[in-house]
């Protein structure tokens, strides 16, 4: 593998963090992110302000779907590996918008693919999500399961995502890995996602909105682990396209998790119990069995990680816009 990688949605949560390690370790990293404004930009601005100071960092702020302008970024760097992160995420806001959902997850990943094939890229990792599994019953969730029965618009993206990767792999022999991400949490999380806005609305003394009867499970990733699940997918060689499920093979109820919050920043919650949402499922669980091929192993446990996000909000508290 080469050092020149570029990163689609490097500047959001679990990109920054990616960054700051390959940045670190040397690697010649090009950022391309069109801070959609889903959430403030100076949030994203944050997120990259130690790595944006490194000689071997480049930032582009391009849109994927510009499929000329992503193009001619490819061919002017021609890097020699691309972690595709760049997506519209979250379950309940594709149910109101699919069609922006469709344009960036699905015409922005063949916008990628092609600028990788025909600019040389060596392989491309693409980032993918437990949504894909939807509805299965069958838990713990295996990458051989049927992935027939999106509840999202969100999760049928991600589908989509995954089988243009298989047929670009099959088509031009490029070397593709995806990874199934599993409910990433910790420090930079996205403010709209549930633990970081729970965190918040606690210190505030604010009820938090639990969607149904809190009992949903979901397989809680702590994102250090996420990253090196990736790092190990980056040194792998892939036969083709393969995927892989990165979690933390242990689901834990929203009530509990909710009960940990309050644990670790020293306040009850007060709770606002609503109907189910349209697009949620019963619970998400990762089989971790073929990610050993990549030496993953998540070390983080829930309690532990929720510490650790909340000594970040407690010292960023100035610095989070609500």
């Amino acid at each position: 593998m080469g050092k020149r990688v570029l990163v689609t949605g490097g500047a959001g949560f679990i990109g920054s963090h990616l960054i700051d390690a390959l940045v670190n370790d040397g690697f010649e990293i090009l950022v391309l992110d069109n801070f959609d404004p889903v959430y403030f930009r100076v949030i994203k601005e944050n997120n990259l302000a130690n790595s944006r100071q490194a000689e071997n960092f480049t930032l582009i702020e391009a849109d994927i779907r510009d499929r000329e302008g992503v193009c001619r970024i490819f061919e002017q760097w021609r890097p020699d590996l691309v972690v595709h992160l760049a997506a519209k995420a979250g379950v309940r806001p594709s149910v109101q918008d699919p069609w922006s959902y469709f344009e960036v997850n699905v015409t922005g990943t063949v916008n990628v693919l092609d600028a990788a094939i025909y600019s040389g890229v060596k392989k491309v990792i693409f980032a993918s999500s437990s949504s894909v599994y939807g509805l299965n019953k069958k838990v713990p969730f295996s990458e051989d399961d049927p992935v027939l029965y999106p509840a999202s618009p969100y999760g049928a993206t991600k589908i989509s995502g995954e089988a243009i990767c298989r047929s670009y792999s099959n088509c031009f022999q490029m070397p593709i890995v995806a990874l199934r991400f599993f409910t990433v949490y910790g420090p930079r999380q996205r403010p709209d996602l549930a633990i970081h806005k729970f965190a918040r609305m606690i210190m505030r003394n604010e009820p938090i909105p639990v969607f149904g009867d809190g009992f949903t499970k979901r397989d809680y990733t702590y994102v250090e682990d996420i990253i090196e699940g990736i790092r190990a997918a980056m040194e792998y060689s892939p036969s083709g396209c393969e995927v892989f499920n990165l979690g933390n093979d242990h689901p834990v109820r929203l009530i509990e998790l909710i009960h940990l919050l309050e644990d670790a920043l020293g306040r009850k919650a007060m709770i606002n119990h609503l109907p189910p949402q349209v697009g949620d499922v019963p619970q998400t669980w990762a089989d971790l069995s073929r990610a050993r091929v990549l030496g993953y192993a998540p070390g983080t446990g829930l309690k532990e990680g929720i510490k650790r996000f909340v000594e970040w909000i407690d010292a960023h508290v100035g610095q989070i816009i609500t």
